[in-house]
């Protein structure tokens, strides 16, 4: 497997929502669907691609991955289904880390038991918890936090 990154573009945006779309309704399928297909469609070309800080991750030219990044948020972080538990993420993931060196934060949704292993062996630490209020989703979520010299 030989993953390079990129800047998301226009032309890209197709492929990322498909990975955006497929990765969420696969690990996360217990989360209330919060738009159709279109609409989230819409959202990343229209929206996420165009305006935001989209890297994402190929490999043999294929988008296997795709990350948003927004000042030291990780916004957005899917690794398409069938490239999950390859390997892929950890080089995204560190990609992230080089181009935030003086650190990350993310929310992860407290019941997303992989996602949040994933994290946390990989140096993020939890800083707050909440009941889900304020996001979408209505989901319980922890917010996480990496700083240099952790994994």
């Amino acid at each position: 497997m030989a993953i390079s990154f990129r800047r998301a573009n226009g032309a890209d945006a197709a492929e990322v929502a498909t990975v955006y779309i497929a990765s969420r309704r696969g690990a996360a399928a217990y989360l209330p669907t919060v738009g159709t297909d279109a609409e989230i469609r819409a959202f990343v070309i229209n929206q996420m691609v165009p305006e935001r800080e989209t890297w994402v991750a190929e490999d043999a030219g294929r988008i296997v991955a795709v990350l948003t990044l927004h000042d030291n948020d990780l916004d957005q972080f899917y690794v398409a289904p069938a490239e999950q538990r390859r390997g892929v993420g950890d080089v995204m993931l560190a990609h992230a880390k080089r181009l935030r060196p003086a650190g990350l934060q993310l929310w992860a949704f407290q019941r997303n038991a992989p996602a949040r292993r994933f994290y946390e062996t990989r140096g993020f630490v939890a800083k707050k918890f909440t009941d889900g209020a304020t996001n979408m989703e209505r989901e319980a979520d922890v917010l996480y936090e990496w700083k240099p010299g952790t994994t």
